[in-house]
């Protein structure tokens, strides 16, 4: 009977002791997985990632001319380039402010990207999801342009994003573009959506695959020969933990998103595209 007693009270304890843990264990919060990209562009679309409070990243965005456009332009990189300068501030965990300018255009974007949810470790949370938005002036000489109401430009975007493993993301990303003014067989506003996706390679290099398909808004848009063409972009990304170069083929030389998705000309699989390159640097304070 006496050692009967002491092992119930060794079980009792032992009992105790493993209850005890796996609560302590569920109080503890689940913590967000890793973004799914390492930069807060893929290529041309912004991707999910939102820098840490205080976080100052600086944006470098450059497009060559397209690589079939002349006899004499070695491959586009003597033709005239677009060039977006860009800044962004995380002025929260789960928000960032950004501005940037654009020389074609001279388009000036300010911008807001949001975390709605984020994926989650255990995987309970399956996927992240962001807003992305901006507000683009178009700053050319009032002579340039037929009204006012020509300068203001929008675009929306919500950016679903998974991490399936520590090499391999994905992400959809449906979006609407808006121009105030635009040619009398278009629609004022365009749907689109982007396929992107990221395999790692190396401890820091990856492929990135992009595809932003437009859906024409009207009949007339879909017969014409000023209806949009699809992007697409394929190239490599090298990075560390505060700053991403990317160099890639794209028939994307914009910019700003909603110019690519409501404008773009270029029909890569009939050999227009470019060459063109990302540098992004963040500072954390």
């Amino acid at each position: 009977m006496k050692y009967f007693k002491i092992l119930l009270f060794v079980f009792s304890m032992s009992a105790s002791t493993v209850l005890s843990q796996e609560t302590k264990k569920d109080s503890i919060p689940e913590k967000p997985a890793r973004p799914a990209f390492e930069s807060s562009y893929l290529i041309n679309n912004p991707s999910n990632v939102l820098f840490a409070r205080k976080t100052l990243e600086i944006q470098i965005k450059h497009r060559f001319g397209l690589i079939n456009s002349g006899e004499n332009d070695l491959a586009g990189i003597w033709a005239p380039s677009n060039i977006r300068l860009g800044v962004s501030y995380a002025v929260g965990d789960r928000w960032t402010l950004g501005f940037g300018t654009t020389k074609f255009d001279r388009l000036q974007d300010f911008s807001l990207k949001i975390a709605l949810f984020r994926q989650t470790r255990s995987n309970k949370v399956p996927i992240s999801a962001s807003y992305f938005g901006n507000f683009t002036i178009d700053a050319r000489k009032k002579e340039d342009l037929k009204f006012d109401q020509d300068r203001f430009s929008f675009f929306h975007q919500i950016i679903f994003s998974k991490r399936f493993s520590s090499n391999f993301s994905l992400m959809l990303a449906p979006s609407i573009s808006h121009y105030n003014v635009v040619e009398s067989d278009m629609n004022n506003d365009l749907f689109a959506i982007v396929f992107g996706g990221r395999c790692k390679i190396s401890p820091q290099s990856a492929i990135l695959l992009e595809y932003n398909q437009p859906f024409a808004s009207s009949t007339e848009e879909i017969t014409s020969d000023y209806g949009p063409k699809p992007g697409f972009s394929i190239g490599m990304e090298f990075s560390t933990s505060g700053h991403a170069f990317q160099l890639f083929i794209t028939n994307y030389n914009a910019l700003v998103p909603q110019k690519d998705m409501m404008f773009n000309q270029n029909d890569f699989f009939q050999g227009d595209f470019l060459i063109g390159f990302n540098i992004t640097r963040a500072y954390r304070f």
